[in-house]
């Protein structure tokens, strides 16, 4: 191939635009990595060492990118003819089309016969069969040749440009390179590109584009000269053939997480490509745990959950090692109490005042704090809503990949609403957008909820605001009012988990509801503590209110970025239980997960019950028992003590002792095993039963279960409290 490029002959005429092509890319890529670094600030440190690593590795990165992003130029180099037209006339060109035709629907019907996919699933394939309808028309010597190689340099030069912007705004939201919430977001163009166009000057920032790309072309354009002094087809063919050899290798010999050798992540990320993590996040979407991830014999890992589940009020339904099912036994009678679980947007720790903030953002929430049982060590489960839910619905650790929200074959599953339902709940799922979006209509409707969303708006009910991503929070608690008043009217207890937006870009609410200006990011979270505030107040005037328990939390926190691969501080929520008539406020210190919420909920109803959550009751552990599961989409996070195991893909592990306050980290030697071990059996075990039937549903899961003998308590005692004088109920 350096022959072809290098050496004075017809292969080296045809394929100089690749030159052109690459000194291009790689300029783009500089000028977006130093940008990236100045967005970082204070996060990387001004280390020579550090810059020379970013720059370094980073251009490692974009010279295999740039292996992969050049084929539509190195296919059309290769396959234009050089001085005459292969197709000419009606007659060539039907049969050329239909050859393509075919092709296309050779390609589907592979696809169907090997992975189910329809017409919509290929839809990927349409610009490849486009890009390959002209090129047997054009001529690579004469104008058409060169007024192609032009199109196709303008078109490269803009969607390089394009994705460096993408790439800025997506740092300044998540603080890293393209990952799989990017992948994600390309499912949902509707939601994602309305709230572009809602949060940015769209139009200013694409007519800005153009014009770049338009001087850039002009200033450059000799470089895109089309030349060929007579190479053939088979001549040409070499280079192709090398660069797919080399392609090949990139494949074989590269990935995504060789550039994580520094203890800064922002370091780390720098020295990416966001292209190439792109598509290696694209390939991660579903990741099978012991393929990728260190694993346990399956009767170890059995053994150690179920010696880890076991609690003073638990014990297993089956000597079989592999079920988890027990029954819960609570000491008194049930309380049928209506519940509603609300699970507010992005709302971190450190918004409130209550964890150290000195904006005033959440006076109502602090103000909760002392009037509810408030727990202080709650931590996400991971960084995106379906997390979240996830979490608060399964109570499962976070497998990786794709949560089970999004997955395939997640009907059916042991869920909270199951327990609800045995009761006579009406349970239901309350979203103030579409529920389409990250597949949340069809998950809880499947899981024993009914799933009220914003079409079930009626028509003459009054919108204060919205956006793309749904009303404003106080329209939406406004149609969970409607639902609790119907559901109370029909005589049965109502279990309501309502999921709010307002706390996402663009920042949007409607006016004169808080001292800041929209759109702000401090606006909407001071908005998320108003909206709540006048919930609670319209939920006051309810004859069902002193017998209704509200659960107040977050999905995940407002930002994932850290110098840590998982900074814990970014997964540090709130969690209100607040029943002024039904519990004695406290405040709980005892270390938790996402996922334990909702078998405290239903400890401190009372409740009697089959159980395969992998949570547990907080107030049924020590405190050295508690845990949390911090985690992205590869990155499987097990906290438990000072200690944070981080389980990767290939088999990697990272041990750590976090800074809670900073999301620092320092790594723990030698590594403590039995930690590892108990990560690793959470979730060898949690991806093992999902993908074997583990989780669903069985009809002995609406076993009567009798509750202990022992007398009744308003609030089981504690692990590790700190209680707050009962105030007045607001």
């Amino acid at each position: 191939m350096s022959r072809a490029l290098f050496s004075p002959s017809p292969l080296r005429q045809r394929f100089r635009p690749l030159w052109w092509l690459g000194i291009t890319y790689l300029a783009i890529s500089f000028v977006t990595r130093i940008v990236l670094l100045v967005m970082s600030g204070s996060n990387v440190a001004p280390n020579p060492l550090h810059w020379l690593y970013a720059f370094g590795v980073g251009l490692g990165y974009d010279l295999v990118t740039f292996l992969y992003l050049a084929w539509p130029m190195v296919l059309f180099l290769w396959l234009v003819p050089t001085r005459r037209a292969t197709v000419a006339g009606l007659a060539r060109w039907l049969a050329w089309l239909a050859i393509l035709v075919l092709l296309f629907a050779a390609c589907f019907g592979v696809l169907h016969l090997m992975w189910h996919a329809h017409l919509k699933d290929v839809r990927p394939l349409i610009p490849v069969f486009l890009f390959f309808l002209p090129l047997p028309a054009l001529a690579y010597s004469r104008a058409s040749g060169q007024w192609g190689l032009y199109i196709l340099g303008l078109a490269l030069l803009y969607g390089l440009l394009f994705v460096a912007a993408s790439e800025l705004v997506f740092w300044n939201e998540f603080s890293s390179r393209f990952n799989f919430i990017a992948v994600d977001y390309l499912v949902y163009t509707t939601e994602v590109i309305g709230n572009i166009r809602e949060s940015y000057p769209i139009g200013t920032w694409l007519t800005l584009l153009v014009v770049l790309a338009l001087v850039v072309f002009v200033l450059s354009r000799r470089g895109l000269r089309a030349r060929d002094d007579g190479s053939t087809l088979m001549q040409r063919a070499r280079v192709p053939l090398v660069w797919l050899v080399l392609t090949a290798i990139s494949v074989a010999a590269v990935n995504g997480e060789m550039k994580d050798r520094t203890a800064n992540n922002y370091v780390n990320e720098l020295a990416g490509n966001g292209i190439y993590q792109f598509f290696a996040a694209f390939r991660s979407s579903h990741l099978d745990y012991k393929k990728f991830y260190r694993s346990l014999p399956d009767e170890e890992a059995f053994k150690l959950i179920r010696a880890d589940l076991k609690a003073p009020n638990a014990s297993f339904v089956s000597d079989d090692p592999r079920d988890l099912t027990r029954a819960i036994r609570a000491s008194g009678p049930e309380k049928h109490l209506n519940v509603v679980l609300i699970s507010v947007e992005s709302l971190s720790g450190d918004y409130l005042g209550t964890f150290g903030n000195k904006e005033g953002l959440t006076p109502f929430l602090d103000s909760l704090v002392d009037k509810s049982i408030f727990f202080d060590n709650l931590y996400a489960n991971g960084t995106r809503t379906v997390r979240g839910l996830e979490a608060l619905s399964l109570s499962v650790p976070p497998t990786p990949g794709d949560s089970l929200v999004r997955e395939h074959d997640n009907e059916n599953l042991f869920s909270l609403a199951s327990i609800f339902n045995d009761r006579g709940y009406v349970s239901e799922f309350v979203y103030g957008g579409y529920g389409y979006f990250d597949n949340m209509n069809y998950f809880f409707s499947h899981n024993g909820y009914k799933t009220v969303d914003r079409g079930a708006i009626p028509k003459d009910m009054p919108i204060h605001s919205q956006n793309v991503w749904g009303v404003s929070d106080e329209d939406l608690y406004t149609l969970a009012l409607s639902q609790m008043d119907q559901v109370h009217a029909e005589g049965k207890p109502f279990f309501l988990h309502i999921m709010t937006t307002s706390n996402h870009r663009p920042y949007t609410y409607p006016a004169d509801r808080v001292k800041f200006q929209a759109p702000s990011r401090q606006g909407a979270v001071a908005y998320t503590d108003w909206s709540i505030e006048d919930f609670i107040k319209r939920a006051r005037e309810k004859p069902y209110f002193d017998d209704t328990v509200f659960v107040i939390t977050a999905d995940h926190c407002a930002s994932s970025a850290g110098k840590t691969s998982i900074p814990i501080n970014r997964y540090h929520i709130p969690l209100w239980i607040y029943a002024p008539k039904q519990f004695k406020p406290e405040r709980v210190n005892a270390l938790m997960g996402q996922l334990d919420i909702p078998p405290t909920l239903l400890g401190l109803l009372d409740f009697s019950y089959r159980s395969r959550f992998f949570g547990q009751d907080v107030f049924q552990r020590t405190p050295a028992e508690g845990h949390a599961f911090p985690g992205t989409y590869e990155k499987l996070g097990y906290v438990r003590g000072d200690t944070l195991t981080i389980l990767e893909p290939r088999k990697r592990l990272e041990q750590l002792k976090p800074d809670f306050a900073t999301g620092d980290a320092t790594p723990v030697v030698p590594v403590k095993q039995d930690l590892v071990d108990t990560a690793i059996a959470y979730y060898q075990v949690a991806s093992d039963l999902y993908k074997h039937g583990g989780l669903a549903l069985r009809p002995s899961d609406s076993t009567k279960v009798e509750p202990l003998p022992a007398p009744a308590s308003s609030v089981p005692a504690p692990a590790a409290t700190t209680a707050a004088p009962a105030p007045a109920t607001p």
